[in-house]
């Protein structure tokens, strides 16, 4: 198992913001082999493409360079002008392969960590001057690995050589014997398929090279259990902060709810754990609001502003349990109770428009909520017990 230079384990997987600070420090798993091959193959590619092209342009350059007239060897400024020429018609040919692994040298380093700029990567470090630290680089196990893999990398291509040249044996004797422009030919053909055999020679070695990267990689930024807390709480924020956070939001929310609480057209009661405040303008609202809800000492707050605002008070205990657990403050009352709601507040404002004397014989209205809200009213009397 991994350490740090403290001697601690490294035994915890890197979090997402360990792996984003690496990156920006420019720390991403690359694999030059991977890089090597792929320009390789794209050279392959780019011959099977361009090749009778390139190879047609410089037959024609050729022609051009070296079959002058007398007239033209003797005038002083043709040298400067057939070397001009010669350049611009030169660069012409190579230009659609020079694009094609340019594109290819760009892109390959990305598949394997992405794209990467990163100022501190620039930034000179003097332990890299350090003959100490150059030592441990030189001798050190990442020295060995790779020194292994050069090796192996050596073994493949010699043997992948010598397997084309046995392939080809006969191909290389019968050349002797084809007329020129023939030989000429079936020694390019010759060429393009050894070079494709070397070049895919190395895909055997991209893939050991790739997992071994992406593994050592990923045990660099490995973190210990204690670097992880201390990210959590970097981060997160430590647990005592946190609760203070929350306390002073609650005091703040509670603060702004108690406020909305005189506006409110009713409070609907349990009649002691719970209050729920309501609000409804027929104009501009869909459903009754809930401006503040809150049990035990909150709800008595709650009802202490009310009374202080001749806020009507409705005892309900199913009802105001319900609406406790199925909203929050600012929430439209479920469609469900929309009818139990509906009577608390059509028996409110009647009673606003009644007469002193009619509201002594008016009859408070039974209040019942549908059968799949009682699992809440339920809920309600274990938290009062």
């Amino acid at each position: 198992m991994a350490e740090n230079e403290d001697g601690q384990e490294q035994s915890e997987q890197p979090t997402e913001k360990r792996k984003r600070d690496s990156k920006e420090k420019g720390q991403v798993p690359r694999s030059k082999d991977l890089t090597t091959a792929l320009l390789l193959m794209a050279s392959v590619l780019a011959l099977y493409l361009f090749g009778n092209y390139m190879a047609q342009g410089l037959i024609e350059l050729f022609h051009y360079a070296f079959k002058i007239n007398r007239e033209v060897i003797f005038d002083d400024k043709s040298p400067v002008i057939y070397m001009q020429t010669s350049l611009i018609k030169g660069l012409l040919l190579v230009a659609p392969m020079a694009i094609m692994l340019f594109i290819v040298a760009i892109v390959a380093p990305a598949l394997l960590g992405g794209w990467t700029f990163s100022a501190e990567a620039l930034t000179p470090k003097l332990e890299k001057l350090s003959p100490l630290s150059g030592l441990k680089r030189m001798f050190g196990l990442n020295a060995v690995i790779e020194l292994i893999k050069s090796i192996i990398k050596v073994v493949v291509v010699g043997l992948v050589s010598l397997w084309v040249f046995f392939f080809f044996k006969d191909d290389f004797l019968q050349l002797t014997n084809e007329p020129l422009k023939m030989a000429i030919g079936h020694s390019i053909s010759i060429f393009f398929w050894a070079f494709f055999m070397f070049s895919a020679s190395l895909l055997l070695i991209v893939a050991v090279d790739v997992p071994y990267q992406l593994y050592q990689h990923n045990k660099k930024l490995k973190m210990t259990k204690q670097e992880v807390k201390e990210e959590y709480k970097q981060t997160e924020g430590k647990p005592e902060v946190k609760g203070r956070i929350r306390q002073l939001q609650r005091q703040m929310a509670n603060a702004r709810m108690m406020q909305d609480v005189p506006d409110a057209d009713v409070v609907v009661t349990n009649p002691t754990h719970y209050s729920i405040a309501l609000k409804y303008d027929q104009l501009n609202m869909k459903a009754p609001l809930v401006v503040a809800r809150g049990t035990d000492l909150v709800a008595a707050k709650i009802r202490e502003i009310a009374i202080e605002n001749e806020v009507p008070l409705y005892e309900a205990p199913p009802l105001a349990r319900a609406l406790y657990y199925t909203t929050d403050i600012g929430d439209e009352v479920p469609s469900g109770l929309y009818v139990a709601v509906a009577k608390v507040l059509a028996y409110i404002f009647q009673l606003k428009n009644m007469k002193q004397s009619e509201k002594e014989q008016f009859t408070k209205p039974e209040v019942d909520i549908p059968e799949e809200y009682q699992r809440y009213t339920e809920m309600g009397k274990r938290s009062d017990e």
